[in-house]
Parts: C-alpha cells; structure tokens; sequence
C-alpha cells in the first residue's frame, strides 16, 4: 500500500463556504472532501492521510490562534505518518491575509522552506525522503458581501493570481511535480472555500497526478 499524505489548510479539512458566517465552521463530508476523492479514485492500493488545519500558514505563528503555523507541526507530521511514498502539499492561502504583511514571491519562499523539509527528511521508504506533488492554492474571488473576511485579504483577489508562477518556480528549482489548482476551480460562496462541485475536479486531477507519480503498480 502507498502513503499520499495531504498538508494543507480549510481547503484541505473541508471548510464549507456557506459556514463561514456561523460561530463554528462546517465541513463537508469525506466523501466530499477533495481528500476523500482522491481516496476513492486511487483506490484500495492507496491509503490517504488527511492533514488540514483551518487558518494553517506556510512559516508564519498565527497572533490569534495557537498552532497554525506548518513549518512548527510538520517534522511532527511526518514523523507519526512515515514511511510516506508521496506528501501532496497545499498551503499559502491564510499567509495572503493582512496580519502577516508578506508579498507573493515571500508567500512562496515559505512554500519552499516547507518543500525542502519535506525532501530533505527521512520520512519515505527506507528511510530516504518521499516524493512531492506541491498545489498552488485556488484564488481569492470576491468578498464585497462579507466586508470583514474580505478586511483579512485587503489584497488577496490581485496577490493570490500572482501565486502560480511563483510556485512553478519553486517546484522547477526543487524537481518536485507541480499543480495549478486556479486553472481547475474557483471559490465557494465566501470567495475562499471550495463547494462540492469544486472538490469533485480538484480531487480526479490530484488522483490523476498521483496515478502519474505514483504508478499503482510499481
């Protein structure tokens, strides 16, 4: 069996967008999930680990919230979750909100800090490093209708489209494989979260890559 662990943030636990008004956010079902679609498109030769965190940044402590910082929980992740044949790793969305003050290009200096933890650790089989599949987050769409989410991301809608090709960079200097989620999906209602539908496309494309990556097999 092959171990595909996912690092990510809401977009990886499921946040549905339509919660992000109630006192507690929702989540979509696993078989909803992108996560959970990946899953079941892989089949039973694959098992695939679950590591969202609503509110997870690349490098960045979270002022008010504990533990959302991926650089500090990752060598613990990998550690529990080893021997891994492949991490699937999406984050950078929460490091666009205005608490943090970075740009784009410093944005995908965290991803790559995170990238070559991850493949420069132990984590994979016989103990050399597992292989990477690095996901550029889904763009911020509108918020005009809910004006305190949208005073987090003052800039996010322009600075999240400038993501890609920041990440393809990383990904080609690291030789590690690449996917551009904003060419297969948009938002959810909250210009953050995917719905259903959305989860549905990112889930098959990730399997397919994976499928390339990660022959069954092999």
């Amino acid at each position: 069996m092959k171990n595909v662990l996912c690092f990510g943030d809401s977009n990886t636990w499921g946040f549905v967008p339509e919660s992000i008004s109630l006192p507690s956010p929702e989540r979509h079902p696993h078989d909803v999930r992108w996560t959970g679609i990946l899953a079941r498109e892989l089949g039973s030769r694959f098992r695939v680990i679950e590591e969202g965190q609503n509110g997870r940044t690349t490098v960045h402590d979270d002022p008010f919230a504990l533990a959302r910082n991926g650089r500090a929980v990752l060598p613990a992740i990998l550690e529990s979750h080893k021997p891994l044949d492949l991490v699937v790793m999406m984050l950078g969305t929460n490091d666009l909100k205005a608490v943090y003050g970075v740009s784009p290009g410093e944005i995908a200096t965290g991803v790559k800090m995170l990238a070559q933890m991850i493949l420069g650790s132990d984590a994979g089989l016989g103990h050399k490093a597992p292989k990477l599949l690095l996901l550029c987050p889904p763009a911020i769409g509108d918020q005009m209708h809910l004006p305190d989410v949208a005073a987090k991301f003052p800039n996010g809608q322009k600075d999240s489209r400038r993501l890609p090709k920041y990440y393809e960079s990383v990904a080609s200097a690291l030789g590690c494989a690449f996917l551009n989620t904003q060419t297969l999906v948009e938002p959810g209602s909250d210009g953050i979260h995917l719905d259903a539908a959305a989860h549905g496309r990112l889930g098959k494309a990730v399997a397919a890559l994976v499928k390339s990556i990660l022959p069954p097999d092999a």
